[in-house]
């Protein structure tokens, strides 16, 4: 499935679907506090600071309740392509391909965005995300394999774009190391890496 069939409308059905209704989401209430339990732990590993956060792709705000919880001084900029959030959350309206801002953040998160996006798109959307983010970058995004081998065809939207892992790390490569667990260091941080910590 390399072409959606058609645009994904990013409406309130949509959230209700795949993130509100108990029977239809994609994950639970505690997939996100354990995977910023996870995130979180590994930046105090690094001694990396979390004072400024961008959340490309924000949705229902929960890396910024996270985030609230764990790093409570931390500034938070959400930035959301859905205008029905951007209404009902207040988040700065704008795309991961084009949105600008000011300044660069100590984290950014873009989980669940590139695969609504062509190669094209996804390519300026990580170019993007790095121009943003001196710091570390977490991205979790479904591709072919991911598609093909773990994802829950009923619970998870299909109208994507899929592309390979190798295409990912090889765009990737161009801005940050990887460091496992969907976590990239911006290859400008002044972080030291034993060798067998990059991937």
């Amino acid at each position: 499935m390399k072409h959606p069939p058609q645009k994904q409308c990013f409406d309130r059905d949509y959230y209700t679907r795949f993130y509100l209704n108990c029977d239809t989401r994609i994950r639970d209430e505690k997939h996100i506090p354990e995977l910023a339990d996870f995130v979180f732990g590994y930046l105090r590993h690094l001694h990396l600071p979390v004072r400024t956060v961008l959340d490309v792709g924000c949705g229902l705000g929960e890396w910024k309740t996270a985030l609230s919880n764990r790093f409570p001084k931390a500034r938070f900029q959400g930035i959301e392509g859905s205008d029905y959030l951007c209404r009902e959350f207040g988040w700065k309206k704008g795309s991961a391909v084009d949105f600008r801002l000011s300044k660069t953040y100590d984290f950014v998160i873009c989980q669940s965005v590139l695969q609504y996006l062509n190669d094209r798109d996804a390519k300026r959307a990580l170019g993007n995300l790095a121009r943003h983010c001196h710091g570390a970058l977490y991205l979790e995004v479904v591709t072919t394999k991911d598609w093909r081998r773990h994802c829950d065809k009923k619970a998870t939207d299909g109208m994507i774009h899929l592309r390979s892992g190798s295409w990912y790390r090889k765009e990737l490569r161009r801005y940050f190391r990887t460091i496992g667990g969907g976590l990239f260091l911006a290859r400008k941080a002044p972080v030291v890496l034993w060798e067998l910590e990059e991937n």
